[in-house]
């Protein structure tokens, strides 16, 4: 055991005795590669100093050059703005002349709207006013021909009411003077026969002051299917209904129907 030992440790020792030359001659060589480098580089110093120079005299001259290159972009900025202004300009400019045409036709149109309102309201209004207008004068046209139906009615039956009474009348003065007149089928000193179918108080009759015929000289006037004449009328003649009859004593008499009392003469021709 101990002779394996002692040989181990030999070995070791020889080991490293022959390692630690050549680890001594392997540096001086690395030293000499390393220095190489270094003495290229300060010889490539100078170059890369005067190729670093040569920026910085181009740095000097960029100046110039940007100057003259920023011109026409300024240019060309300031073009470009004052194209835009112009362009803005003139949307807005537009833009403008569109909100105005709108607002105008708006305007228009709002007005032709209310134009059309008010002439269909007054349209509208007139008809309904027309309408109002034409039925009141349908009302009172009615109203007024109602009024003059019952005015008519009125007078009508006032009529009838003083012809009855008339003729009551008549008949009371004819019959308490039925001894003063002649009698039916009596004649007068003529021939002329006397007929109550055609004279009497029951067939007055209302003549007028230039009715009749004018014959000879005379007015004349047709009576019971004979012509009645007088010197002289007198003017109630003209004012009251009138008959004619033949008196007890052979002559004619004219007599007013509501006032027996008012009576004078004719002849009959």
């Amino acid at each position: 055991m101990r002779v394996l030992g002692i040989i181990s440790t030999t070995a070791v020792f020889l080991l490293l005795g022959a390692t630690v030359p050549a680890f001594a001659q392997e540096k001086p060589a690395q030293h000499e590669e390393q220095a190489k480098p270094a003495a290229k580089q300060e010889q490539a110093k100078p170059q890369r100093q005067e190729q670093q120079a040569k920026p910085a005299k181009q740095e000097q001259a960029r100046p110039e050059k940007q100057q003259q290159q920023a011109k026409p972009r300024q240019e060309q900025q300031a073009k470009s703005q004052e194209q835009n202004q112009q362009t803005h300009t003139q949307q807005q400019a537009k833009s403008q002349q569109q909100n105005q045409q709108k607002h105008s036709q708006q305007q228009a149109k709002s007005q032709e709207q209310n134009q059309q309102r008010n002439t269909q309201q007054q349209a509208k209004s007139q008809e309904q006013n027309q309408q109002t207008h034409t039925q009141q004068q349908a009302r009172g046209q009615q109203q007024q021909q109602e009024n003059q139906h019952q005015q008519q009615v009125k007078t009508q039956q006032n009529e009838e009411k003083s012809q009855q009474h008339q003729q009551q009348q008549a008949n009371g003065y004819a019959q308490q003077s039925q001894g003063q007149y002649a009698r039916n089928g009596q004649k007068d000193r003529y021939g002329h026969e006397y007929n109550e179918s055609r004279f009497g108080p029951n067939h007055y009759s209302r003549f007028e002051e230039n009715g009749g015929r004018y014959y000879n000289g005379r007015r004349e006037y047709s009576y019971g299917g004979y012509w009645f004449y007088a010197g002289a009328y007198p003017a109630w003649f003209y004012q009251h209904d009138v008959y004619f009859i033949l008196g007890a004593d052979g002559l004619w008499y004219a007599v007013a129907y509501d006032d027996p009392s008012l009576t004078f003469q004719v002849n009959i021709g």
